[in-house]
């Protein structure tokens, strides 16, 4: 079993650590597997300040794990590139990128980076535990977000992106799994592994499309340089698909996808489902029209415009509407 001090890996009959001479729970039986190698690699990487509790998930550059600060009891998520990843320099740059592009990023809607660390093979961050999951768990159980909270949702997820590009740094890869929740519903942004900043050099060779095709500008699918306008058109993908269910353009690999992003137009919500507000679904089709030129230009007036229409859509929208512009306040220097 693993020590809850110190994360060594001791045999299931010792009474005590074989590292820190910590006492070792009892157990009624021997376990049935030794833990994987990262596992072990991690406890040992990161010392006495964590305990690592599970693995909670993976993704195509990382696994993801539950940790507890040992002195604080903080609930974390430890995320580890992958092996096979972090023998290519550019994905280990990329990796790095993601904590140098969130530590200069400090505002209400985006995910902090607490450490990073590489030991031997392991190269690590240290983020702070969302109770509330991510936005694609939401959708994989309720499949669409009702307009009033779908609305709140990109309003804070478009304040986050403001400050963001403020401060140089585009995204690029807005998707449901990268939007996090807290317990009382509030948005975290996370991810910036892709992300374009002044502060760094070009990673990838010019047109080499980066990112989730399904939640690509036409831009971004075309492999051209990116500006702030592209993460909205993102932002316009995320409403869409908490309105409707599904994105705007599917196909059966991602270059199909990308095509329709760049030439096919989008059927706007309100045509699909009545449901729909239509002052919702216009701001939508605003965020996805194929000319930047033609989408808002800041991440600032997509929130107003969010929360112009929350203003108007009722008590409930009313009430999100106060919350959206208390955080766009807060988060926001004036213009």
């Amino acid at each position: 079993m693993f020590c809850t001090e110190c994360g060594t890996w001791n045999r299931a009959s010792a009474a005590r650590c074989t590292r820190c001479n910590a006492a070792l729970p009892e157990v009624s039986a021997p376990p049935f597997d030794i833990p994987d190698d990262e596992l072990r690699e991690l406890r040992q990487a990161t010392g006495n300040r964590y305990t690592i509790v599970k693995r909670l998930g993976s993704g195509g550059m990382a696994h993801v794990y539950l940790a507890r600060h040992v002195v604080l009891g903080r609930p974390l998520v430890i995320k580890v590139l992958h092996k096979t990843l972090a023998q290519e320099e550019e994905m280990r740059l990329r990796f790095r990128r993601e904590a140098e592009a969130a530590a200069r990023l400090v505002h209400p809607f985006v995910c902090a980076i607490a450490d990073m660390g590489s030991a031997g093979e392991v190269d690590y961050l240290v983020m702070p535990y969302y109770a509330g999951g991510s936005l694609a768990d939401r959708l994989a159980r309720q499949k669409t977000v009702p307009a009033t909270p779908a609305a709140s949702i990109a309003a804070q997820v478009a304040c986050a992106l403001d400050y963001a590009h403020r401060h140089g740094v585009i995204h690029r890869d807005i998707k449901p799994d990268n939007i996090l929740f807290d317990e009382d519903g509030n948005v975290a942004l996370t991810d910036f592994g892709i992300a374009t900043a002044r502060f760094h050099g070009r990673l990838t060779a010019s047109g080499r499309a980066m990112g989730t095709p399904h939640y690509m500008s036409p831009e971004q699918a075309m492999g051209k340089l990116v500006d702030g306008r592209s993460d909205l058109y993102a932002v316009g993908l995320l409403l869409y698909e908490m309105l409707i269910g599904r994105p705007p353009f599917d196909g059966e690999d991602s270059y199909a996808v990308g095509y329709k992003h760049v030439h096919e137009a989008p059927v706007a919500p309100d045509h699909i489902d009545g449901k729909v507000p239509a002052a919702l679904s216009a701001i939508v089709m605003k965020c996805l029209a194929k000319p930047a030129s033609d989408r808002y230009d800041r991440g600032f007036e997509l929130a107003d415009a969010l929360i112009a229409y929350l203003a108007g859509a009722g008590s409930a929208g009313s009430a999100d509407a106060r919350m959206a512009r208390a955080a766009r306040q807060t988060g926001l220097t004036p213009h």
